[in-house]
């Protein structure tokens, strides 16, 4: 199983970020995607997750009406779109799949805020 994230993204306050997550390794459709994010100094925080199989979506409440998933499953990418982006989104974010007893992480994009 493997998991790429895609580069670093650096954003003004206001704007939208979108970030890709490259399943390879397993079936794409059988396991959910999660997409979790850390902060500088903070914990990991869970945003939510996708099941690709049918782009059914759980958003965390602190994240509706901002965020975004979606799948392809002819490319096997997840996506997370994070709109209205303010400098506390400054942080990394990992896609996770769990299958089978262990969870596989993306390697993590770093979205800085910034003006």
């Amino acid at each position: 199983v493997q998991l790429v994230q895609s580069g670093a993204e650096l954003r003004n306050p206001g704007a939208s970020v979108k970030v890709s997550c490259k399943a390879s390794g397993y079936t794409f459709t059988s396991y959910y995607i999660d997409w979790v994010r850390q902060a500088p100094g903070q914990g990991l925080e869970w945003m939510g997750r996708i099941d690709p199989v049918d782009g059914h979506t759980k958003y965390a409440q602190k994240f509706q009406g901002r965020v975004t998933f979606t799948a392809d499953t002819s490319t096997t990418t997840a996506y997370v779109e994070l709109s209205s982006l303010r400098s506390e989104d400054t942080a990394v974010y990992y896609c996770n799949t769990y299958k089978l007893g262990k969870n596989y992480w993306g390697q993590g994009t770093q979205v800085t805020v910034s003006s």
